[in-house]
């Protein structure tokens, strides 16, 4: 089947069985490999993307339902929000083995996109389906309220 994805701004003609996952796409036939898989049942988050920029697992997620939408990864992220996130990743050191460190920063911008002032309870809450095999959560959300600080300068 061909389709054609909006992917980080740019159209891409891809062809792709029907219920092929978006993460195989992005991965194997775009070769943009900062999407990672991890579970593949949509539980650990290392695969997130954002979707109409709404964050969304692509491993779950399927071609056939995403023609038509704009699809943002790791390497497209370009906002104001994006920038603070990433600073603030840096700034604190987060990172461990980092695997899943793309799909943790795709959701905290999810996160301050819709709540630039969460309380540390309410990161805790939207970041609960991301999983880190390093146990970084609490750099995590350091990270997130230091992001949030940062958009407000």
């Amino acid at each position: 089947m061909a389709l054609s994805l909006k992917l980080n701004g740019h159209t891409h003609q891809v062809e792709a069985e029907p219920g092929t996952p978006l993460l195989w796409v992005i991965r194997d036939e775009l070769k943009l490999t900062g999407t990672k898989f991890g579970c593949g049942v949509a539980s650990c988050g290392a695969c997130t993307v954002h979707l109409d920029g709404e964050p969304v697992r692509a491993c779950q997620t399927y071609i056939e339902d995403v023609e038509g939408a704009e699809i943002t990864t790791i390497e497209g992220l370009e906002s104001k929000v994006s920038q603070a996130v990433q600073a603030a990743w840096v700034e604190l050191d987060v990172v461990q083995c980092g695997y899943c460190q793309s799909g943790q920063i795709m959701s905290a911008v999810g996160l301050l996109s819709e709540n630039p002032k969460p309380t540390a309870e309410e990161i805790d809450e939207y970041m609960n389906g991301n999983a880190c095999r390093c146990a970084t959560y609490q750099r995590i959300r350091a990270a997130i309220l230091r992001a949030s600080d940062m958009m407000e300068a």
